[in-house]
């Protein structure tokens, strides 16, 4: 079924209990109450001129220059979290994605997996999360899909989402372009929605105030390009952390990396929580969060760029590429040793974005 499939007709107009109602296997039909499902929420929550259409695609206008597009699931448990859901991290994570090849996001389409029996307060509450996202991103969601499986055969919902954007001219940011003497930056604290989500997982309920990082970068990356259009490589550590991302770049740029422990943008509560449960902040996920690499003589002017932005003020220069013929990862740690930050192995903990 898609979100955009048949008009609805006259005489369609019973209104859905989404206080008391639950997901059913007819909301997946094809049938009438599939498309008050459709009219009910999704239209009413996402409307805008392309969905209007009302066809199985969305037809947009696509302005000059190079395209990126990605696509993203999201499967996090708890749907609800300190700081954020399921919706807006499906919306976010997906623009964020798209905005680091430093494009302009311009559309959006999300895909839903329902359980039977969810609650449609729960999934009026997280499309309408997805709603407002999208409006804060400026970027709309103009088309989908939904499909319902029998109880027990989910987990309550799963999101898929799709995003295109636009890459200005002369704008070539990529994984394999980290090149030795380039400097490391983060755009500010690392681990928080991880720690966030930790907090309330059933075998692991611990107290903390840290809310999850989740909110779209574009604009941040729109700044960061004004001041260093020649920014070489840009990427979000979610899944595996800022380690895992170093040495992705590392190899595909066929280089090395050396990190300063003592510049590293970590907050005391995650520093706390990691320890407590024997985790390393450098392999947990953020959703707000991105990776920089840019040449030593733009890092000072980037780093006031982003500072100057909401969304960096704790953004950090927290180390340099090396020339390394093994593509190490290192740490110079706060005692003046070394280590080498290796890849995960296996996940720390599943579900969490």
């Amino acid at each position: 079924m898609t979100h955009t499939r048949g008009k609805i007709k006259p005489g369609y107009t019973r209104l859905i209990d989404f206080k008391q109602g639950r997901v059913e296997m007819s909301h997946g039909s094809g049938g009438r109450s599939m498309a008050q499902l459709i009219e009910q929420l999704f239209m009413a929550a996402f409307d805008n001129e392309f969905l209007r259409q009302m066809n199985d695609q969305a037809s947009f206008p696509v302005q000059g220059g190079r395209m990126v597009m990605s696509t993203d699931s999201h499967v996090v448990t708890p749907l609800f979290f300190p700081g954020g859901d399921i919706g807006s991290l499906a919306v976010n994570g997906t623009l964020n994605d798209v905005a680091m090849a430093g494009a302009q996001p311009c559309y959006l389409a999300a895909s839903f997996i329902l359980e039977a029996g969810f609650p449609l307060a729960d999934l009026k509450r997280i499309v309408e999360s997805m709603a407002q996202a999208a409006r804060n991103a400026h970027v709309p969601i103009i088309t989908g899909d939904t499909k319902v499986v029998e109880k027990g055969k989910g987990d309550g919902v799963f999101i898929t989402t799709t995003g295109i954007g636009r890459v200005p001219a002369g704008i070539n940011i990529s994984g394999d372009r980290a090149h030795p003497g380039d400097k490391l930056l983060v755009s500010g604290t690392l681990g928080d929605h991880g720690v966030a989500i930790m907090s309330l997982r059933e075998n692991l309920t611990f107290h903390t105030s840290i809310t999850s990082d989740t909110a779209a970068l574009h604009e941040l990356v729109a700044a960061m390009i004004a001041v260093a259009p020649n920014l070489h490589v840009l990427r979000d550590p979610t899944r595996g952390g800022l380690a895992t991302v170093l040495n992705e770049i590392a190899s595909q740029s066929g280089v090395g990396m050396m990190v300063q422990e003592d510049q590293l943008p970590i907050r005391e509560q995650v520093n706390a929580a990691c320890e407590f449960l024997g985790l390393d902040p450098l392999y947990v996920a953020n959703e707000g969060k991105l990776v920089a690499i840019c040449a030593p003589e733009d890092a000072e002017g980037l780093l006031a760029a982003m500072r100057a932005h909401p969304l960096g003020t704790d953004a950090a220069i927290i180390g340099e590429v090396t020339a390394d013929p093994h593509h190490f990862v290192q740490m110079k740690t706060c005692f003046g040793g070394k280590r080498v930050v290796d890849w995960l192995s296996g996940e720390q903990l599943p579900r969490i974005c």
